[in-house]
């Protein structure tokens, strides 16, 4: 694991000290190796004054900063016969071998990487971003759903890429986008060319029964779960006994892993001991932390620092994210699964269930997709950066291709009712419950992590005291936070 740059000088000047200036910025305390590499050579140290101010001599120059997740992992860049690759992610044995990084760079040709990319991302299941360095170009990819984040940018003397914002804002580009996911960028003089390789398409709902429907995502669903924990031998849940937490909980005792359940929230909320209770039932371990109004305040630079944006609500969010994290890394577990991505793709939330109401089922289906398509920018990219700062890789067995694009063509019908009380993403439910997950978590409600954990209110609270609105408490706190860092649009 870790974190990716990428710079292609527009003058054919050599690259090398731009792409280092990216590198010092990604700098954190789990960093084990950085590596710089032109298309012929490399350089890999364990700390970046090693590194001094290398000279490639190339307009094209890839950088790594590198954190041992598994045993096999390996600094990076590496080297190919006329090339050099960072890759920074997982794929699962769905339809393909496992492949790392040396095996990715192993697999590509001596010519015509740009349609060999093309099709890894097409026949690939799993989280990932990589670069590759030519002599006069990158070829640049990102896996099709956007679990691991990648952004890009430009001047007008070089394009670049990075896993976050603040190492593009700081080599002085304004403008920086989340790189699209399930695309081939290829970057030269005159900057980005992209190609699409693999998406999800507008819905054309099956005319599945819930039963049938249930089943085959009940297998899928165990399968993400399997493959996500494979040849791991201990690794962390995100636990706070709800219905997603808790099927991959539940699943995750049927490995050979020997999993721990990590359950974070203020003091005195119910969902704690409800948490407690759900762990007890699943018997399964559980490690449970509380946290108090001065733990909020201390967080929220660190939390602001890795979203790179003052977003009440991801912050909200983003705190017990944090925490998960922080308390996983204190246990020596390096991997972290949860459940993101199930309320786009099953219809959680409640607002879907207002618009199919109001609206009718045409426009809640048109909503919940637009929210998966988009969910790589909303959810996504915020809680693996975060967890990416701690050194935990995070694993995200509901954002999994076959998952998504099952999910997509669902009826929303099987994800909801048109009432207002209806119990949200039906179809999952059904599927836990032909899993055998206990009909109490099945069937719980759902309560969002920012409420249920008494973050949200605390917030309030802390910008209450400031003087200021919930908005411009963030904006101080972030600019504080990114000082040194000057963010652009």
């Amino acid at each position: 694991m870790g974190n990716i740059v990428a710079v292609r000088q527009k003058n054919h000047d050599d690259a090398s000290e731009t792409a280092l200036t990216m590198l010092k910025t990604t700098s954190t305390n789990d960093v084990e190796f950085y590596g710089i590499a032109s298309s012929r050579s490399i350089q890999t140290r364990q700390d970046l004054q090693q590194l001094g101010t290398p000279r490639l001599g190339s307009s094209t120059i890839i950088g790594y900063a590198f954190t041992r997740i598994l045993e096999q992992d390996r600094p990076q860049p590496l080297k190919t016969k006329d090339a050099t690759v960072a890759f920074d992610g997982r794929t699962y044995p769905t339809d393909m071998p496992c492949v790392d990084a040396q095996a990715f760079a192993q697999q590509l040709p001596e010519k015509n990487k740009e349609y060999a990319a093309l099709k890894f991302i097409k026949e690939a299941d799993g989280d990932f971003t990589f670069v590759i360095a030519e002599p006069e170009r990158l070829v640049v990819g990102r896996d099709p759903l956007g679990v691991r984040p990648l952004y890009y940018g430009e001047n007008k003397v070089f394009a670049a890429v990075a896993s976050d914002r603040k190492t593009l804002w700081n080599v002085n580009i304004e403008s920086v986008h989340s790189f699209p996911p399930g695309k081939v960028a290829i970057v030269d003089g005159s900057g980005f060319k992209f190609r699409l390789a693999k998406r999800l398409t507008h819905p054309i709902p099956r005319q599945l029964s819930m039963k049938t429907a249930a089943q085959r995502l009940q297998i899928m669903v165990e399968q993400a779960v399997k493959e996500r924990l494979r040849s791991l031998r201990e690794a962390a849940v995100a636990f706070s006994g709800g219905l997603d937490s808790s099927i991959i909980a539940f699943l995750s005792k049927k490995s050979e892993t020997n999993v721990q359940l990590i359950h974070v929230s203020l003091e005195d909320q119910f969902e704690t001991e409800h948490a407690r209770v759900a762990a007890d039932e699943l018997k399964l371990p559980i490690q449970v932390r509380t946290y108090n109004e001065e733990d909020v305040s201390r967080t929220l630079p660190a939390v602001l620092r890795a979203i790179e944006e003052p977003d009440p609500v991801k912050a909200s969010i983003g705190i017990p994210i944090y925490w998960a994290s922080e308390q996983a890394a204190k246990m020596n577990l390096r991997v972290m699964l949860a459940g993101q991505g199930s309320d786009e793709l099953f219809a959680g939330y409640k607002r879907y269930v207002d618009q199919f109401v109001n609206e009718g089922s045409e426009a809640a289906t048109a909503t919940v997709f637009n929210d998966i398509i988009r969910m790589h920018e909303s959810n996504l990219e915020r809680d693996f950066k975060i967890c990416n700062s701690l050194g935990i890789e995070l694993r995200l067995p509901f954002a999994s291709w076959q998952i998504a694009k099952f999910a997509v063509d669902l009826p929303v019908e099987l994800k909801i009712q048109p009432f207002d009380d209806t119990l949200r993403k039906l179809v999952l439910r059904q599927a836990a419950l032909n899993s055998r997950l206990p009909e109490s978590m099945a069937n719980r409600p759902k309560k969002a992590i920012q409420y249920a954990t008494g973050v949200n209110s605390v917030l309030k609270k802390l910008a209450n005291k400031n003087g200021l609105t919930v908005k411009k408490y963030m904006q101080k706190t972030f600019r504080i936070a990114m000082k040194g860092i000057t963010p652009h649009a």
